[in-house]
């Protein structure tokens, strides 16, 4: 499914594409569809949001044109351990997790984990992403700890998930393999100079790689949160960046006609200001399902908050929904199609999936079935992509589609990068900060006050005052 891409003129030809035709009144009617003089009225106040996001300098930006040396070092890493382990761990959560998986679902073979001929001496990835004890115990003992490496994942080594992670993984290596080992099998990517984990990782001569202090979580796929695993399962790093490097070019201008993030993004916000807080992404391709989960995050976590800059109490954020083409026609789409009109969808489309895979004719007497004889499984899910879309678009239902040629690591790059962009827009004009998450903060609080860590002792008080339940209410 992946081709290298080497030539400017190649490059040009791999550039992803933005079809928006489904947002305006001309295709799904004047009650729910826009005019370009409404986005017309918006381009002052997206060039205000471009300033500001150009002076605040958000971290992910800088990232495609100022990781040469970081990702040089991870190579170096990658060459001096090669053939050395048969699995690689990824211990972390949330952002420190989803990007890994939706950089492997898409760029590698989706049963890489099983073919040997496919990684070609290449460890396996595992990415638990949660502490569910049962799967967690699970994956260690399907393990073979000798041939295994763990990159542990916490800019401030504060994460509770991530941490429990490393101390269970840690033992079992320390008591199979020996103290001494420990440095063998755990890398550490963390913040440079704070925090506990690389507190821990100078005490144990762990190998390090930084996470920028600019970029948050749900930004820092394209940082060694996400690059490290990438390049020890083959996946072309130096080609990733490029792609966003790319897109990060065709969005330096503020005029939103030729700006696809910033287009993307302003009709997504009218569309909320219209009354359409969801926002789902339906890949039609299988390896794209788990950038879905990856944008999930972003845009939750981005654009959900309670005050704006100013402290005024605003409640906003759409509320982003991952569904699967063709999968979700099944499940999801009645409600697109027949429900309230309070979604966008976004659909994400590829040309070339790089194989063919022909339908052959039988059953010729039985024409419900032979009529599918002499097509293929590409005919088959692009025709239900673009039959689902003339379906919403003809209910007057918001749709718009994002294509990419191929899927590969540049066009990979352009994605995250137009995502991240797009948020980064969105936050400006919901005029709040895209780059917390306070939400977030307090149900870890009374987390660690209730485990007993020290400074929260407050809150575990709080926790034992909760209000006690109503019997009647539990049948």
């Amino acid at each position: 499914m992946k081709k290298k891409v080497i030539s400017e003129q190649s490059r040009n030809s791999q550039r992803i594409k933005l079809d928006v035709n489904n947002m305006f009144a001309e295709k799904v009617g004047t009650e729910h569809g826009f005019t370009r003089e409404e986005l017309n009225q918006l381009q002052e106040r997206i060039r205000q949001a471009d300033l500001k996001i150009r002076q605040q300098r958000p971290g992910f930006m800088e990232l495609p044109a100022q990781s040469k040396e970081v990702v040089a070092e991870i190579m170096a890493l990658v060459a001096e351990k090669s053939g050395a382990y048969d699995n690689f761990v990824v211990l972390g959560i949330g952002g420190s997790a989803l990007g890994n998986i939706a950089l492997q679902t898409a760029l590698n073979d989706p049963y890489y984990n099983y073919r040997e001929e496919v990684r070609q001496g290449r460890p396996r990835l595992f990415v638990p992403d949660n502490i569910d004890p049962v799967r967690f115990n699970s994956l260690l003992e399907m393990l073979e700890l000798e041939r295994t490496a763990f990159n542990v994942i916490s800019k401030s080594g504060g994460t509770a998930e991530t941490m429990s992670q490393f101390l269970i993984a840690r033992q079992a290596v320390s008591e199979q393999l020996g103290a001494e080992k420990v440095a063998d099998h755990f890398i550490a990517t963390t913040s440079k100079d704070c925090g506990y984990l690389i507190e821990i990782a100078r005490r144990e001569g762990l190998k390090t790689f930084v996470i920028p202090d600019n970029v948050g979580g749900r930004f820092s796929v394209l940082t060694p949160v996400g690059l490290v695993s990438a390049a020890f399962c083959g996946i072309d790093i130096e080609e990733l960046l490029a792609g966003a490097a790319y897109m990060d070019q065709l969005c330096q201008t503020t005029d939103l006609w030729q700006n696809p993030a910033y287009l993307n993004g302003s009709l997504q916000y009218l569309a909320y200001q219209q009354g359409k807080p969801l926002s789902v992404m339906m890949p039609y391709v299988h390896a794209l399902k788990d950038l879905a989960d990856w944008y999930r995050q972003l845009w939750a976590e981005s654009l959900g908050k309670e005050v704006d800059r100013e402290g005024n109490r605003v409640n906003v954020g759409p509320t982003p929904i991952k569904a699967l083409g063709a999968t979700d026609q099944h499940s999801q789409v009645q409600l697109y199609m027949e429900g309230p009109y309070d979604k966008v969808v976004t659909f994400l489309e590829v040309e070339d999936y790089g194989v063919e895979a022909q339908i052959p004719t039988a059953y010729r007497d039985i024409q419900g079935v032979s009529y599918l004889g002499g097509h293929s499984l590409n005919q088959l899910i692009q025709t239900e992509k673009k039959a689902t879309e003339l379906a919403l678009t003809a209910r007057g239902r918001l749709n718009t589609t994002i294509t990419l040629p191929e899927v590969n690591e540049f066009t990979m790059g352009q994605l995250i990068y137009m995502l991240e962009l797009q948020t980064a827009l969105v936050g400006e004009l919901f005029n709040i900060d895209a780059f917390n998450q306070p939400g977030v903060e307090l149900g870890k609080h009374y987390t660690y006050g209730v485990l007993g860590r020290e400074g929260y002792t407050h809150k575990k008080k709080e926790y034992e005052k909760r209000p006690p339940k109503s019997k009647d209410l539990i049948i």
